[in-house]
């Protein structure tokens, strides 16, 4: 499932390409998402402004003039193409998750502008649109959602109440939507890694230091994540014939009986199944 770091760079790349455009047409080939699309998608869209692509967490946000913001997530497979009508482009694929360039199935939405059309595309069908009314209707949706890695709510004394005399693993507060937005599996281990802690660390055990560390070392990652344009787990690229770049900097996520990568480090990259999730970590570095 692509996370923060993924779709923000799907949301650049939309932002890019359809923001102020008007959508001439809506087919919806296939309504049977996670959620069914709604009835009305296609006349809610049509022959509207495309004002700005935002996200929030993982989710893609796209306001239209007539007030309505149209919500993408794309679930475990969902990826967004951008097919060009005068001239066929290489890639088609808007992050790095899966084709590089449009597949002839599952393609089950299609929006289409003056040159060129959006094609969502997804074989298992775990992602969904939703029409959201206006930014009131917006807030109510995330209200149960925590802060993002980069908000000023997520600070020192957030974390440190939130992980008051917990149980919880850190690990699965990482990946608690609840806790904080926008981070999975991925960038939890690589957080954890720097933040020189064991995944399976009780949130009761966390001072006010380790707090610090966490936030610090979270704004990194996903910072970091961003930059490099996400992380490819395969080979695949972008629209502009690009692949993420994260993954080659990976510091422990599937890199089991590895070596660890810190200077003068012995450790070994081992792995641990965590509420039916894989965390890796180092052996060595890795022990409070």
């Amino acid at each position: 499932m692509p996370e923060l770091p993924e779709v923000e760079i799907v949301r650049q790349t939309l932002n890019n390409k359809i923001k102020q455009k008007t959508v001439k047409k809506v087919i919806v080939k296939n309504s049977n998402l996670r959620f069914k699309v709604p009835s009305k998608f296609s006349k809610i869209l049509k022959n509207q402004k495309i004002l700005k692509v935002c996200r929030f967490s993982k989710y893609l946000l796209i306001y239209l003039s007539n007030e309505n913001i149209c919500l993408v997530h794309l679930g475990m497979s969902g990826t967004i193409h951008i097919v060009n009508f005068k001239k066929k482009n290489l890639f088609t694929n808007a992050s790095f998750y899966n084709y590089p360039n449009l597949p002839s199935k599952h393609n089950h939405i299609e929006i289409f502008f003056d040159n060129f059309k959006i094609v969502y595309n997804d074989p298992r069908r775990f992602g969904y649109f939703e029409i959201i009314k206006n930014k009131i209707y917006l807030k109510k949706r995330f209200s149960y959602f925590g802060p993002e890695p980069s908000s000023p709510e997520f600070n020192v004394n957030y974390v440190s109440s939130y992980l008051k005399k917990k149980e919880k693993n850190i690990k699965n507060f990482l990946l608690d939507q609840k806790f904080i937005s926008g981070i999975g599996n991925i960038y939890a281990s690589e957080i954890l890694y720097l933040c020189r802690i064991r995944p399976d660390r009780k949130g009761k055990f966390f001072n006010k230091n380790d707090c610090a560390n966490l936030i610090k070392n979270t704004k990194i990652v996903i910072s970091d994540a961003i930059n490099k344009g996400g992380s490819s787990i395969r080979n695949f690229k972008n629209v502009y014939g690009k692949d993420g770049q994260f993954q080659k900097i990976f510091k422990v996520y599937q890199r089991e009986g590895e070596n660890c990568k810190r200077v003068n480090c012995k450790g070994i990259i081992l792995k641990k199944n965590i509420s039916n999730r894989s965390s890796f970590f180092c052996n060595f570095c890795q022990k409070k």
